[in-house]
């Protein structure tokens, strides 16, 4: 071959690259429509069985699992996306607890939930779904059930925690800065506090709506998809380490909560304007809300007195729950305070993650409040 054919072929290739660029760009909008049509591609659900929690993880060659942005992968990888049968569907909502940090999926609370073997007055069998994911926020979950009402849900069980509501924090939360369009649109929609122009979000530039600069999000969509694999092969989909630092049980003298001291908690400190949005967003959708005040470790160590635990000073979380009980207690949605529910002693590596029968006690807890919410339907 001569130099002058090569030279033709390298700019022929050249050619292509950049045209295929230029149409991934104008079709991958600014709200990043065209990796959002993409993800919605799934070998889950069809060659591989859907994933039983919305995939999370760090350690992809141990865990079979793989943390992406795009909300549409995680959830076309979900079982949540597959084919509906007959059932009474029972949506879960929150933080690492209820994705079950440290726990196999039975052992989560929709696997401990569906073991009981509840039925809704007609008979149809109540199915948990877990939609949890880790890290504490009320416009994470917000954004989360968004996508969660598009798969006709009976009901949203929605558990939380004093440490989802700080306002500051909101838009904090990696999955939230990276779906800047859809929070702007709640934004909007339901009057949030959250400022549409906060520089937290991130808003990809032309090049970086490319195939080169969407390289990274096309490569964790292909990852998660090897992973079905070896998913459906193992139900493994996270680590489970031999060894972990148990939940901090002996604290100093502090009594800070965040940049707060006693004895305020201002309740506009706090993203009541979120949990009113999701509220509203299910019930708008014909689907009952039932709050739940998700259970912390309760220490008895040193300055217990003064620490529930190494996230609450006392004096904060009671002014929480008290400002939750006040809010709620207008009656949008049912409100279950299961705070004190599970002993310290069934508390493992934070002070809200639990053991398996933690997890048991808060399903029991938590069971006879849906099947009062099923009797309504």
């Amino acid at each position: 071959m001569n130099r002058c054919s090569l030279a033709r072929i390298l700019a022929k290739t050249l050619a292509w690259f950049v045209l295929f660029n230029a149409l991934f760009a104008w079709a991958n909008t600014p709200d990043n429509a065209g990796v959002a049509a993409l993800g919605q591609l799934s070998l889950y659900n069809a060659l591989w069985p859907g994933r039983l929690r919305l995939p999370y993880g760090d350690d992809p060659g141990r865990a079979y699992n793989v943390s992406l942005y795009s909300l549409e992968a995680m959830f076309a990888s979900h079982v949540v996306s597959g084919r509906p049968s007959a059932e009474f569907r029972v949506f879960l909502i929150g933080d690492s607890a209820t994705w079950g940090w440290l726990l196999r999926n039975e052992e989560t609370l929709a696997g401990q939930l569906n073991a009981l073997g509840l039925r809704a007055p007609d008979g149809r069998p109540v199915r948990a779904y877990n939609l949890g994911y880790p890290i504490m926020s009320l416009t994470k979950d917000l954004l989360i059930l968004r996508h969660a009402l598009r798969h006709q849900p009976d009901m949203v069980v929605w558990l939380v925690t004093l440490e989802s509501f700080p306002s500051e924090a909101q838009l904090d939360h990696p999955i939230v800065r990276h779906n800047a369009p859809a929070v702007r649109a709640m934004i909007a929609d339901y009057a949030l506090r959250a400022d549409p122009n906060d520089p937290r979000f991130v808003t990809p530039t032309l090049l970086e709506r490319t195939l080169v600069g969407q390289r990274r999000a096309l490569a964790d969509w292909l990852r998660l998809q090897a992973y079905g694999a070896l998913w459906g092969a193992t139900g493994i989909d996270q680590h489970y380490p031999e060894r972990y630092e148990p939940a901090q049980r002996d604290f100093d003298a502090d009594l800070r909560f965040r940049q707060f001291t006693p004895p305020e908690l201002p309740k506009s400190a706090l993203a009541f304007d979120a949990l009113d949005a999701g509220i509203r967003m299910a019930t708008e959708a014909g689907v009952p809300v039932l709050i739940v005040n998700e259970p912390i470790l309760i220490s008895q160590g040193r300055n217990s007195h003064l620490r529930y635990n190494a996230l609450y000073p006392r004096w904060a979380y009671d002014a929480y729950r008290a400002m939750l009980r006040a809010h709620l207690a207008q009656g949008q949605a049912r409100y279950l305070d299961a705070w004190d529910s599970v002993p310290q002693a069934e508390f493992t590596n934070s002070a809200v993650h639990l053991t398996p029968r933690g997890v048991r006690l808060l399903a029991e807890a938590i069971a006879p409040a849906i099947a009062d919410l099923t009797a309504r339907r």
